[in-house]
């Protein structure tokens, strides 16, 4: 019989809702009243236990068979390596730099060898251990690197003989089954979507594979060597878990905050445990970690974006409680358990980086992908690269600690179910709190631009919080955003939820990023290969109940797009088709905003003309963005001002239009990046146009692209996308009940919009090797430094951007009746 158990990790008993919007400004980093330490994204972190530095964003651990060892790859955007650690003693024993590697690892029986994934280089690396050292590896070759071979070998398992290896893929989505003696592959069995991690049953007749964007488990029979069974799990199913019998099968599932506990006799699910802090179906916990006790009676789950453990009593099977929760660190990937001590990897460490090391070596690399020594060069890391990951080492709690550790993961997250259903705000402001409630406001028009702090434009302006030494398109270059910022609402407090283009424009447009995205775009932007179609290319890539432009279909809200996830009449999702302006091209470098302007203008006025404006348009102006000092191509100048002039006639053009009394604009940039800005890099402008909107008003309140999201659904009546939007303030700040209805006056463009880049130095250099086909192909921090001396001047020097992990909290608000 098929039992299905959802059962809640809520524990109302230790509910700490703390309301982020009464918190006490603060310093960077360590809040000095509580100890916890305050993120970007308004989440903060209390990490238990002990740790370890490990390297750039750790994606697997792996215990060795006795637990001698523990092995840890590092998988982030910079420098990627293998360490091999003594958990018992707590000391890193050896590291290894590598050239490229994807989560794969797998110890031999003996514990004598370590099997890592080459990642796309399309190998399997096999370490010998010696000396408790990892000698020089030998390498097993399934395909020619990328971009000829696509592969990338994920999940590794080996057999107790030590005579077979198996590995399953994320790029043509495969089992491999692998001779160790000879090295050579002796089948590939294909799957039907990428797969993430494989294990072996205790008597190894069968291998269970997760199906990341399928959805499901697959059941290989290593004797026929063919799929025989498919178990339907969660979304995103990603971590796999036999107990010691082989007779339980847990499978942690990103996308619904959950773990399938399969019953391997029967292949069913006999119950779900919901890992969430709240009875909730909204995405934005990632569950994506396993780990049991050594007794099997408890079960730890890794929460990624709730930055905790969840822990169950699974001791009756079928019939498994909720216990509570244990505070991590940044983003767990993974969890084991040994002995006892809990074992986990936070893939974004403790802290957003500030940078302290300055430049870093860039090693020699052998045949194998192995990196042997340091050479002269070096260069600054950027944003991309500065998740700095820990090993949390926590002891295992008892009941009353538990009860302790839970209530700190309470206290660390601002979200809770009282928001979902009455957001933060006040009465009477046209942003209500709930969806249903009534606004004034009818149309909203959200732009996406590029890659900009708040720094690098608006710096230069007295009243807000910014530095004139950092901003190189000031007024001059931007003057409508100047003027926008003016005239309505300035905020100097705004943080996009992004790193990089890659999880921008979806944070952008669903208030989150799935496990698929966060865990492979570091690779691609490290230019180690990989799919990099993150704007609605692959359909793993995709939140499990879509993006806004789904959630205005389910609801019947009219909307359109304007180059954004998709270009002219090509709509790259499907709820997209028959949704796109047939004359707004994406993102393209060589096409100028201004052409992006003309589209939507012309577009707007048909609509207008049978009274068919969309309530929700989606326009993508992306010049900003810019092409370095590329020869030939628009200058950084002239692109950040046509930009600016674009921004200005879309404003001046709906505001002396018959819907300018009912709408409003919001516009932001996707993601900050490398861009220099003396808060934090994620700080970024933001801006609100509309009659509703206040004039000449300064609101120094944290605010954050989740929030912006969480603005437009409560205007055009949507439910909060996931737990993120859910969680943030609404924008109600910058909003008044008294219309001012006066139309917006463009100001002209101050540079010359067609001054091509035609010096020839070492920028132009530099910059001719740029691939500006797609967002961030090109190296941010060099482009951001060579934009950075087109303004200033070729000898000019960019200060390092500064990274911090605080965001300045609004304080008490003396209308706060609720």
């Amino acid at each position: 019989m098929n039992i299905h158990v959802r059962r809640s990790a809520f524990i109302a008993a230790f509910i700490v809702i703390i309301n982020w919007s009464n918190a006490i400004s603060q310093i960077p980093g360590k809040i000095k009243e509580s100890g916890q330490i305050l993120l970007p994204n308004g989440w903060k972190l209390s990490p238990a236990g002990r740790s370890l530095q490990l390297g750039d964003l750790p994606l697997n651990l792996q215990l060795s068979s006795s637990g001698k060892y523990l092995a840890v790859t590092n998988n982030g955007q910079s420098t990627q390596s293998l360490q091999l650690i003594d958990p018992k003693n707590e000391k890193i024993l050896d590291e290894k730099e590598l050239d490229v590697s994807w989560y794969g690892l797998a110890f031999s029986r003996d514990e004598k060898r370590l099997y890592v994934s080459g990642g796309n280089q399309n190998t399997i690396l096999d370490f010998e251990i010696k000396n408790d050292k990892l000698k020089r590896p030998d390498t097993i070759t399934l395909a020619a690197p990328w971009p000829k071979g696509k592969v990338c070998p994920t999940g590794i398992t080996v057999n107790k003989a030590n005579t077979l290896l198996y590995t399953v893929t994320k790029e043509d989505n495969s089992v491999y089954i692998i001779d160790l003696n000879s090295r050579e592959i002796l089948n590939k069995i294909q799957l039907a979507d990428i797969a993430y991690s494989c294990v072996l049953s205790p008597d190894e007749k069968l291998l269970y594979i997760s199906l990341w964007g399928g959805n499901e488990v697959d059941i290989l029979d290593t004797r026929s060597q063919s799929i025989i069974a498919n178990i339907k799990t969660g979304s995103h199913p990603n971590e796999l878990l036999l107990n010691h019998k082989g007779s339980l099968l847990y499978v942690a599932n990103a996308n619904d905050n959950s773990v399938s506990v399969i019953n391997t006799a029967t292949n069913k699910v006999i119950e779900t445990l919901a890992a969430s802090l709240y009875p909730t179906n909204l995405t934005g916990s990632t569950t994506n970690g396993l780990a049991l006790s050594s007794d099997e009676k408890t079960l730890y789950i890794a929460n990624a974006d709730n930055n905790c453990l969840a822990v169950f009593d699974v001791s009756v099977m079928g019939n498994s409680k909720s216990m509570g929760f244990i505070p991590v660190g940044w983003y767990p990937t993974n969890v084991k358990a040994i002995g006892d001590k809990i074992l986990v990897s936070n893939g974004k460490g403790f802290t957003s980086m500030a940078n302290p090391e300055g430049p870093q070596p860039i090693s020699k690399k052998d045949n194998s992908g192995y990196q042997t020594g340091s050479s002269a060069n070096s260069r600054l890391q950027y944003i991309a690269g500065l998740f700095k990951g820990t090993l949390s080492l926590i002891d295992v709690p008892t009941a009353d600690q538990l009860k302790f550790y839970t209530r700190q993961v309470y206290a660390n997250t601002p979200f809770n179910n009282k928001k979902v259903a009455l957001a933060d705000g006040e009465n009477g402001n046209p942003i209500p709190r709930k969806a249903g409630e009534f606004s004034p406001i009818k149309h909203v028009f959200y732009i996406i631009k590029e890659n900009r702090t708040y720094d690098q434009v608006l710096g230069d302006i007295d009243k807000g919080n910014g530095d004139k030494s950092l901003c190189i398109f000031g007024e001059h270059i931007t003057p409508n955003q100047h003027a926008i910022a003016n005239n309505y609402v300035l905020l100097d407090n705004f943080y996009v939820d992004a790193e990089v283009s890659a999880d921008g424009h979806n944070w952008s447009t669903a208030a989150y990023a799935t496990d698929v995205i966060e865990k492979t775009w570091p690779t691609s932007y490290g230019k180690r290969g990989g799919s990099t179609s993150y704007e609605g290319g692959r359909h793993a890539t995709y939140p499990r109940d879509g993006f806004i432009w789904d959630y205005c279909k389910r609801a019947g809200v009219s909307y359109r797009s304007y180059g954004e996830f998709g270009e002219y009449d090509n709509a790259h999702i499907k709820s997209l088709v028959g949704h796109m302006s047939p004359h707004s091209p994406g993102f393209n470098l060589d096409i100028l905003d201004q052409v992006r302007a003309d589209a939507w203008e012309h577009d707007f006025d048909s609509l207008l003309t049978v009274n068919a404006v969309p309530q929700l348009s989606t326009i993508r102006i992306s010049n900003d963005h810019t092409s370095g000092q590329k020869k030939g191509k628009i200058s950084p100048m002239a692109a950040v001002a046509d930009n600016d002039l674009a921004v200005g006639r879309i404003i001046e053009h709906l505001s002396k239009s018959p819907v300018w009394k009912e709408s409003v604009v919001f516009i932001l940039e996707d993601d900050a990046q490398n861009g220099p800005d003396h808060i934090d890099a994620h700080r970024s402008p933001v801006y609100v146009i509309g009659p509703y909107v206040k004039r000449n008003a300064v609101v120094h309140s944290m605010y954050s692209t989740s929030g912006v999201l969480r603005t437009i659904e409560l205007i055009l009546g949507l439910p909060p996308m996931s737990q993120y939007d859910a969680a943030a303030m609404p924008l109600y700040e910058c909003f008044t009940n008294k219309a001012d209805l006066s139309p917006y006056q463009l100001k002209p463009a101050q540079v010359n919009l067609n001054e091509r880049n035609v010096a020839t130095n070492r920028s132009s250099k530099i910059s001719e090797k740029f691939d500006l086909s797609k967002e961030d192909e090109a190296p941010d921090l060099t482009l951001n430094e060579v934009i950075w001396k087109s303004i200033k001047g070729e000898n000019a020097v960019m200060p390092a951007p500064k990274r911090s992990a605080f965001v300045i909290l609004e304080k008490k608000k003396k209308d706060d009746d609720d």
